[in-house]
């Protein structure tokens, strides 16, 4: 080969690894916000009609929504490229002189006793009695809607955040515990063999999704990432669509009324009021604290290791010796029982329930919220809950009902932008998504982490 024809060739070699100015991160970034800021604009803009299919597009750029939400994709996308610098430093120099003091506290907290329990019961005093200051309305949303997802979320994180299998149908579970209190409280066209209490059924009720967690997981271990995701999909239709249609079992989308919680132990009886909101409140709080507290330790257990292992790398992880099939098997059963007692808990509470409180959006939506608070992190996933339901419900006076979710996949765009870790993310899940951004790693990121990239 010439000199000539290899310089050729070295030239033609450079030209296609040249990155290009518009395929450099901080402009891919910007595209992306653009488009959202566009997409945006259609789809909260002023609606389209039969007659004319450009009716909105036009309207939408004279009334200047269009221009409104691209010039909030551009400053969102300036101040974190080009501002937030000075506040990373700023904040690196007052974490520095913190050094110390902060030192000083971790020791204090390590060491002493009285001041680990004393933190810990302020804290809890103020989940136990800081609602109480709310309206009633706020009282409802965090009974009825973040309570319950709560623990949702959380056992989802089990599944994905710890296990790393994608499920789109978990609230098929939520149904399942919500119609198992219906049924052993004797609220269905289908009698039980015997009538129980709302707080008995629980054990039912957890066995009951438990095993049809199993069930869902055997036949599809084989399975992962996008197919599995679909395979889940189509069990919550299943769920969905027997709910439904069963109407002489479930009672179909007329629904039934399930008894309320309460307490009858003969020499004392006590029924939760529907009025006040906060018994429910401090009863959906000791489940919550339960739940987080046997997560916590199991995900420091033997098995926790074992889930982190197969989601890393499940063929690493077999060959090492774990036992993958028996381990996501239970990461299935045990996540699919923490929302069966959401399942009783959301009945139980609300006091009916049918077929169309189930819907597949709900998955979508709890799904959202372990992404966005971090997957794999228990603070994070229950600040992401509570938020993402929190902030639609503050947005009902400012924003058509309609138009809310699309303000959180918004969201939700610009942290997988920017934060793709999530709020609160594990330290487990930050080095993989920091070693797969690296090149080192082989972390089960769905792409690089380039916020950090200029």
């Amino acid at each position: 080969m010439s000199d000539a024809t290899k310089t050729t060739n070295l030239t033609v070699a450079q030209q296609l690894r040249e990155v290009r100015w518009y395929q450099q991160p901080r402009w891919r970034r910007l595209g992306a916000l653009l488009s959202l800021g566009l997409l945006m604009s259609m789809v909260t803009g002023v609606q389209g009609t039969h007659n004319d299919i450009f009716y909105a597009v036009r309207e939408n750029f004279s009334d200047g929504s269009v221009a409104v939400w691209l010039g909030l994709a551009l400053l969102v996308w300036a101040v974190r490229e080009f501002a937030s610098a000075p506040f990373t430093s700023s904040a690196r120099k007052v974490k520095g002189t913190l050094v110390t003091p902060l030192g000083a506290v971790g020791r204090l907290w390590s060491t002493e006793r009285w001041v680990r329990w004393g933190v810990i019961a302020a804290f809890a005093a103020i989940l136990v009695w800081g609602p109480m200051g709310l309206s009633r309305f706020w009282q409802t949303v965090l009974v009825d809607q973040i309570a319950i997802y709560l623990l949702v979320a959380v056992g989802l994180n089990v599944v994905i955040g710890w296990a790393g299998m994608l499920d789109l149908g978990f609230i098929a579970f939520f149904a399942i515990g919500a119609y198992s209190a219906a049924f052993w409280t004797g609220a269905l066209p289908v009698q039980p063999p015997v009538v129980l209490n709302n707080f008995l059924v629980i054990p039912l009720a957890v066995i009951t999704c438990l095993i049809a967690g199993v069930l869902l997981g055997a036949p599809t271990l084989r399975l992962r990432g996008d197919y599995l995701a679909i395979v889940t999909l189509g069990f919550h239709e299943i769920v969905y669509l027997a709910a439904k249609n069963l109407g002489d079992v479930t009672g179909g989308t007329s629904g039934v009324k399930v008894d309320r919680w309460h307490i009858d132990l003969g020499f004392w009886t006590y029924e939760w009021n529907v009025i006040d909101q906060m018994p429910f409140y401090w009863l959906l709080l000791a489940f919550i604290a339960i739940v987080v507290f046997l997560f916590i330790r199991l995900e420091h257990s033997k098995v926790g290791r074992a889930w982190t292992a197969i989601r890393e790398d499940e063929v690493a992880a077999a060959s090492t010796g774990v036992d993958t099939v028996r381990y996501k098997l239970m990461a299935f059963a045990i996540g699919a029982s923490t929302s069966g007692i959401a399942g009783v808990a959301y009945a139980s509470k609300v006091g009916y329930i049918n077929s169309e409180n189930f819907v597949i959006l709900l998955s979508i939506l709890v799904l959202s919220y372990v992404i966005f608070g971090g997957m794999g992190s228990i603070p994070g996933v229950l600040f992401g809950a509570a938020f993402l339901v929190w902030l639609p419900e503050f947005l009902r006076d400012f924003v058509d009902p309609k138009d809310r979710h699309m303000y959180l996949g918004a969201l939700l765009v610009v942290m997988m932008i920017y934060r793709p870790q999530g709020v609160i993310p594990s330290r487990r899940r930050q080095r993989e998504l920091e070693m797969a951004e690296a090149g080192t790693g082989g972390a089960d990121a769905t792409g690089p982490a380039s916020g950090r990239q200029s």
